[in-house]
């Protein structure tokens, strides 16, 4: 559970547990099922030498190797398409008609964030929309076993490894059980946190003294809210291409097509 309180700390220990696997020998990568556990029993000792405790090691250790993640790694499409193809085939104009109702029906939420972190409600809720259709489509593959086949797989092992170690840091805390369910490439929660994200900006949003991307809204706003913050958001700058905080909305997902529909979903949203 992280608090408001201790979620900045928790986050900063985290990373240092991460940073200092560094040292250590790296569990050698590969590009099929073959290895996958040879490398699992490796990478648990990588894990073990950077800090992660028992409950992290037994969630590691019941890992399976997801094609269907590699699948989906390999098959990315969409961020190739011209921007209206994709607003056409995201569906940004029910995006931006669900969002407007969601704006109203959570009024007191936004007016909240918008007030904390100085992020107007457009921006979030486009991103709301666009990663799981308002929470309603988070996805169904075992989050611990995607993170882990993308740590091991070759084409990405780096990047994922430092979201696996995090993710069982999760674990360990309690804020992710070694059953939790995300999207195909790790992602957790109503606006698709990786775990190392979950970490330095997940923020106990609706006070209750867990943090929970998955079932609290308010909870995976606030963490949103955060992330563009800490990406540079500038209270009261416009977010449109060439305006500054649109920088911001880069660092939230690197394809040009998405960045592009976040801002003009986002402006919609927000003339509402």
């Amino acid at each position: 559970m992280i608090s408001r309180r201790t979620g900045r700390v928790f986050a900063a220990a985290a990373a240092v547990t991460v940073l200092a696997c560094g040292s250590a020998q790296a569990a050698k990568c590969g590009n099929s099922a073959g290895g996958f556990n040879a490398w699992k029993a490796q990478m648990t000792a990588e894990a073990q030498a950077a800090g992660v405790g028992g409950q992290g090691l037994q969630a590691l250790a019941s890992t399976s190797y997801a094609t269907s993640t590699i699948r989906a790694d390999r098959g990315q499409k969409s961020f190739k398409y011209t921007l209206a193809k994709f607003m056409q085939v995201r569906g940004a104009n029910t995006i931006v008609a669900q969002g407007r109702r969601h704006k109203k029906t959570n009024a007191a939420l936004f007016a909240s964030l918008e007030a904390r972190f100085g992020v107007p409600p457009g921006p979030l809720i486009a991103i709301w929309g666009m990663e799981t259709a308002f929470g309603r489509i988070q996805g169904d593959s075992n989050l611990l076993s995607a993170t882990a086949t993308l740590a091991y797989d070759c084409r990405r092992s780096a990047f994922f490894t430092d979201h696996l170690l995090a993710a069982l840091v999760l674990v360990d805390r309690g804020v992710l059980s070694a059953g939790a369910v995300g999207a195909k490439h790790g992602e957790w929660g109503q606006t698709q946190f990786l775990p190392g994200n979950v970490l330095r900006y997940g923020i106990d949003g609706d006070g209750n003294g867990r943090l929970d991307l998955s079932r609290s809204t308010a909870d995976a706003l606030a963490s949103t809210a955060n992330f563009l913050v800490a990406h540079g958001w500038r209270r009261g700058a416009g977010y449109q291409p060439g305006e500054p905080n649109y920088n911001a909305i880069r660092g939230w997902n690197a394809a040009t097509v998405y960045q592009q529909a976040i801002a003009i979903m986002g402006a919609e949203i927000d003339r509402n």
